[in-house]
């Protein structure tokens, strides 16, 4: 018999990730620390979001903190950041039937 060690990232009693180190299972603990905290930050904003939007926005902001420091510095943003709207304009021009997950989430 094998003996595994996981690392379960929880949150409010509910298991969000599981990880096979601590490291990585810390760095994720922290990212969703700040997703947290940039909702609340975006609570503030002049803009009717709802929860789950918030919460949404939150995440992508936190899981690309690094792009968006980049951005906020002043400086052009990742090659990373701009080709996935180039790629997303040229499919819904391919086919115009499919939109996007979030619009399909807002649907």
């Amino acid at each position: 018999m094998a003996v595994e060690v996981k690392y379960v990232v929880v949150r409010n009693g509910e298991e969000k990730m599981t990880f096979a180190s601590k490291k990585e299972a810390d760095a994720y603990d922290k990212m969703l620390d700040l997703a947290d905290n940039l909702g609340d930050w975006l609570q503030q904003a002049p803009l009717s979001l709802d929860d789950e939007q918030r919460e949404g926005l939150g995440f992508f902001l936190a899981e690309n903190k690094d792009a968006l420091a980049q951005i906020l510095r002043g400086a052009a943003p990742p090659e990373s950041v701009k080709k996935p709207a180039k790629a997303k304009a040229e499919k819904n021009l391919a086919d115009p039937k499919e939109g996007s997950a979030s619009e399909k989430q807002a649907a």
